[in-house]
């Protein structure tokens, strides 16, 4: 079974210092969280950039001074997301690509986002797609619904990605896929042969899905992105607190840690 590839998502754009008192903000503390997180056994840092005030921002400039700072503190991937908070513009979210990430999120259609509709039409889809693959830069497939896999394999089919594709399964947000181990393994059956893939559960669903990933040979998302608990009433100290306990487990379960070189070479990612 390949080594475990540990995703860590360590802002995302919904979560508030009120109620995650840890929760990283400014371009040096996600840099620090990422680092310590790095330490712990994670290989990728998916990254939601903020404002000082705690406002998600998809600005260039600001992903720019993370992507600087961590790349000074470790060689972990950086990943930034085009997803942005569901309010941002295309033109907001297309941002981030301009820093050249090795890889970057691609979300593959359309969903209810809680009380928001997560708005991906096919023309933004493609354009992210394009704009991916002339950069160089490795999309992962942000799926919150079946179809979406089915959105994949078109843009496949339309020379806009090149297989082996790898996917995150993000299931549990309120109005998408429900975080269930039927519903992963039912999405694991209907992706491509020799693509990669990873889960991010929502809230209580992390850990479960995480460790069945860890069983089922795919990988692994955790972060106050997420989930901000470590257990029921608890909530974690850090991101690092989730990365540790997800490395433990793997390691009871014979599953092996991925450094960030070894998942590039999993991923297909050409360090320039």
């Amino acid at each position: 079974m390949e080594k475990l590839i540990i995703t860590v998502a360590v802002t995302g754009a919904e979560v508030t210092r009120e109620k995650q008192p840890n929760l990283p903000i400014t371009p040096d503390e996600i840099a620090d969280a990422v680092y310590e997180c790095y330490l712990a056994g994670a290989s990728i840092a998916h990254v939601h950039a903020r404002l000082d005030d705690g406002t998600p921002t998809q600005s260039y400039e600001v992903y720019k001074e993370i992507k600087e700072k961590i790349e000074k503190k470790c060689d972990i991937i950086f990943q930034p997301s085009t997803g942005g908070a569901t309010w941002h513009t295309f033109e907001e979210r297309m941002q981030p690509l301009l820093t050249n990430p090795e890889m970057a999120t691609l979300s593959a259609g359309t969903c209810n986002f809680g009380n928001d509709v997560f708005l991906n039409p096919m023309e933004y889809i493609e354009k992210f797609a394009i704009e991916m693959k002339k950069r160089n830069i490795k999309p992962e497939i942000e799926v919150f619904e079946r179809g979406m896999i089915e959105t994949a394999i078109k843009l496949v089919d339309k020379g806009l990605l090149n297989p082996p594709l790898h996917f995150d399964f993000v299931m549990g947000v309120p109005g998408a896929i429900p975080g269930t181990i039927e519903d992963l393994v039912y999405l694991v059956s209907k992706i491509p042969p020799g693509s990669t893939w990873s889960v991010a559960g929502i809230g209580r669903y992390e850990l479960p899905l995480a460790v069945h990933a860890i069983l089922m040979g795919g990988h692994v998302r955790v972060g106050f992105e997420d989930n901000i608990y470590y257990k029921k009433g608890e909530l974690a100290k850090s991101n690092a607190q989730l990365v540790e306990r997800i490395v433990r487990i793997a390691k009871e379960l014979g599953r092996e840690i991925a450094t960030p070189d070894e998942a590039r070479k999993i991923l297909g990612i050409r360090k320039e």
